[in-house]
């Protein structure tokens, strides 16, 4: 599967894309808000091995996705949608800090929206960030996500409790 924005590629990761992404999966400024990383090269190897294994399933609930810049093919991201309950799904991105601030993240989800609501017929797509991750949060602002609240010490990490920021939009709403 794959589909283009603008100016973005949007396909299925493939085995020789694990360099691309080691390359900020290892950035503690990228992985501080994640529920991974900063990855060693294994790590790194078995997700792209998982993804690619996702790939097969049928039926079909876990999606990821690089994010390429048209212009150079250049993999500067990652974005993913996964299927819980056959009517929700779960959006989630990742983006190098060198194209960050640029809308590429925001112009991907958009796609993953559509995709969502019109391939998949998804009724509510929703996406947590914590917090202190406000790029995170204006993204999901930007493609009209609305706040429901706040997941408080909902998630166990690294020794610590965390709470998250839950947003959604429903299908009518990304239509309206």
């Amino acid at each position: 599967m794959q589909f283009s924005t603008d100016r973005l590629i949007i396909r299925e990761i493939v085995e020789q894309d694990w360099t691309y992404i080691h390359q900020y999966t290892t950035l503690p400024e990228v992985t501080i808000h994640t529920a991974w990383g900063p990855n060693t090269e294994a790590d790194t190897r078995g997700y792209v091995q998982d993804v690619i294994q996702m790939q097969q399933a049928n039926p079909r609930t876990g999606y990821e996705w690089a994010i390429c810049r048209k212009e150079d093919d250049m993999l500067i991201g990652g974005a993913g949608l996964h299927i819980i309950e056959s009517t929700n799904a779960e959006l989630g991105y990742v983006l190098h800090p060198a194209y960050q601030g640029r809308g590429y993240v925001t112009e991907a989800c958009n796609a993953l929206l559509q995709l969502g609501f019109h391939e998949l017929g998804v009724h509510r797509i929703f996406a947590k960030c914590r917090p202190e991750n406000t790029a995170s949060e204006k993204v999901m602002q930007r493609i009209g996500m609305k706040l429901e609240g706040r997941l408080r010490e909902h998630w166990l990490y690294k020794g610590a409790y965390h709470d998250s920021l839950l947003y959604s939009i429903l299908q009518h709403e990304f239509e309206g």
